[in-house]
């Protein structure tokens, strides 16, 4: 395959380029491809004129082709460790560069109050997060918490309008401008290969990807069709699959370039990984399959100081699969009178709690912890650590 300039760009030039600028966290770099930015691109000349209408800080040029991306890569940390982060590449865009994100947006907005940037804080302080399935649920909630610590947060899903409406809420709510969405659907190669591309010109690389995308469909062998044991397989196992694969490109050249970084490939998976799950062998198969690969990258990445892990959580029933007053699980078993005496919803909630030995479902929170222990741990990987409130115990 012809890797093109922007798939040299994606998985190794601005990757490489954000690990080299400090020996402490990587920096933020910013891709812009505007229609009148690329005009200005197209040559010097163009350059030169598009220059004359900038009010901005100062912009350096250059030109990329024909050259090899070492060379682009020295060229680059070149111009920047002179002091200039703004750098025009030819047929490319602008490449806006910076300790944090605020900076990076305000010198591609123009700014030129020479600010001195202050120093980039530790934590989860513009970490780049990537969550597929984060319109909603889990995803929705973990990509708060990140947001809220001021990471900068792609927010993926399938649904374009559900994304959008997650990305509006979470800026005004959080204070944090540096969330973004990008439609993804996990089951297709190209999809999630535009996913990560686009992810590294919002914010020139990737710290966390979250395979978070899932669905559920229950029945028993007789009932379930094929269409939906295909579908539910395509999204909940070939979907890790194929976010790990294009996910890790990044992180490796980013290992490449500083060795001793650590990142981290994780997937929400479900307490229906660690036991079977009666007439719901589609979600659970799937499940524990996904286990199986977490077990395998696990071996495979961490000699590129990527590891990978799996969460298990036990039901979240404040989530919509449970909760939604339509057609969630709780009015479903409570018209199908699945839970004897049940008289209304509560009743149904609360037999399902008594189900845990902690009285209560599973909580975005407790998934956060979880996720965020992985993280900060430099010990342990191919896990699939349950947080399922004692109902499932490993053996």
């Amino acid at each position: 395959m012809e890797k093109t300039i922007e798939y040299n760009l994606a998985y190794e030039i601005l990757p490489a380029v954000r690990v080299s600028l400090s020996d402490r966290k990587p920096w933020i770099l910013r891709l812009d491809r505007n229609e009148d930015l690329l005009k200005g691109s197209s040559d010097k000349e163009a350059f030169e004129q598009w220059k004359k209408s900038w009010q901005g800080p100062d912009v350096s040029w250059l030109d990329p082709e024909g050259q090899h991306n070492e060379e682009i890569i020295r060229d680059i940390l070149g111009i920047i460790r002179k002091g200039c982060r703004l750098i025009m590449l030819k047929n490319v865009g602008l490449l806006a560069v910076g300790i944090r994100f605020s900076e990076v947006n305000e010198a591609l907005q123009g700014d030129v109050s020479g600010k001195v940037p202050g120093k980039n804080e530790g934590g989860m302080k513009d970490k780049i997060v990537v969550i597929t399935g984060a319109a909603q649920g889990f995803g929705k909630g973990l990509a708060e918490h990140f947001a809220t610590e001021g990471a900068c947060v792609v927010v993926a899903d399938i649904n374009g309008e559900a994304g959008e409406k997650t990305v509006n809420e979470l800026i005004k709510k959080t204070q944090n401008p540096g969330l973004i969405f990008l439609s993804v659907d996990v089951t297709d190669s190209n999809s999630i290969d535009q996913m990560i591309r686009q992810t590294v010109f919002a914010f020139g690389g990737l710290d966390l990807f979250i395979s978070n995308a899932g669905v559920l469909k229950a029945g028993g062998l007789e009932t379930l069709e094929e269409e939906a044991f295909d579908f539910v397989t395509k999204v909940n196992y070939k979907g890790l699959y194929l976010g790990t694969k294009y996910a890790s490109r990044v992180m490796k050249t980013q290992h490449e370039y500083r060795p001793g970084y650590f990142m981290d490939i994780i997937q929400i998976n479900s307490k229906s990984g660690l036991q079977g799950s009666n007439r719901n062998f589609a979600y659970a198969g799937s499940k524990f399959g996904s286990i199986g690969l977490i077990q395998s990258f696990a071996l495979e990445l961490v000699k590129d100081n990527i590891k990978v892990n799996a969460v298990c959580p036990g039901n979240f029933f404040d989530g919509p699969l449970w909760s939604d007053p339509e057609k969630g699980l709780f009015v479903q078993y409570l018209r199908a009178g699945k839970v004897p005496g049940a008289q209304n919803i509560e009743d149904v909630r609360k037999h399902y709690e008594n189900r845990v030995p902690m009285k209560r479902g599973c909580l975005v929170e407790d998934v956060y912890k979880a996720v965020k222990y992985l993280i900060d741990q430099e010990y342990e990987t191919g896990q699939a650590l349950p947080v399922t409130g004692g109902q499932v115990m490993l053996k």
